[in-house]
């Protein structure tokens, strides 16, 4: 009897990248893509931006929503259609990630509140700290008490949904990443942004961050390696395979 295929993991393009970048470096999903470096799944991009059909939630084995320029408060329709898709795939209990605008996105789609963070910005390479829940968590679990991760921000997850479990904060940013039930993620930084990726962001907000106190020579001195953010992407596509049963 003959296998069926699996299931693409989808990832949902709500965003690019600024074009100076995307013409040197390729864009969001090439990014993720790479992370979660899954020859077992098959990858699906769709841009719910430009029209595309978000596909039968049971037809996909998981799914990442990437970030965005875009602010999930400004409840866009493409935006609005893809939380409601989320939280059919949450309903199913299939796997999903959300990352930045993603991960805000998720906190919106099940009854929580994305809106500007009180304390505006957080840019650059910044230092998340696990909470005691995340020992237990089959993404996080393993990783240091204390990590590096590249952020770009000016919106945030504000209330989380109920029944949400954070996971990880730091001194601006108290949710840098949720669980809701047991396959659905949120994170508020970007595993998929390298050191070069972050300092071209901050090069390209320079203007903007200095209009608003901060200081992009210091931001882009501190910009390092985030191996365990990074890793995350992996170990997320390796949750969606298990699920799928490949």
């Amino acid at each position: 009897m003959e296998k069926t295929p699996p299931h693409p993991l989808v990832i949902v393009k709500v965003g690019s990248t600024f074009e100076a970048l995307r013409a040197e470096r390729g864009d969001f999903e090439h990014w993720i893509a790479d992370g979660l470096d899954t020859q077992a799944l098959p990858i699906l991009v769709i841009d719910p931006r430009r029209g595309d059909t978000l596909p039968d939630a049971q037809a996909v084995s998981g799914a990442v929503v990437t970030g965005s320029h875009a602010m999930v408060s400004h409840r866009e329709p493409w935006s609005e259609t893809t939380a409601a898709w989320l939280a059919q795939l949450v309903a199913r209990r299939t796997p999903v990630l959300g990352i930045c605008y993603g991960h805000q996105l998720l906190a919106h789609a099940l009854g929580g509140e994305a809106g500007n963070h009180p304390q505006g910005a957080e840019v650059g390479t910044v230092t998340v700290t696990l909470d005691e829940a995340a020992a237990t968590d089959a993404l996080l679990r393993g990783l240091p008490a204390e990590f590096a991760a590249n952020v770009v921000h000016w919106q945030s997850a504000l209330r989380l949904p109920e029944g949400a479990v954070r996971l990880a904060g730091n001194d601006h940013e108290p949710v840098q990443a949720f669980r809701v039930g047991e396959n659905a993620w949120g994170v508020q930084f970007h595993p998929e942004f390298d050191a070069d990726t972050m300092r071209g962001y901050i090069d390209m907000l320079a203007d903007g961050l200095r209009t608003e106190g901060a200081d992009p020579a210091a931001l882009r001195e501190r910009v390092t390696a985030t191996d365990a953010a990074a890793g995350l992407l992996g170990r997320f596509a390796r949750i969606v395979e298990a699920h799928e049963g490949v």
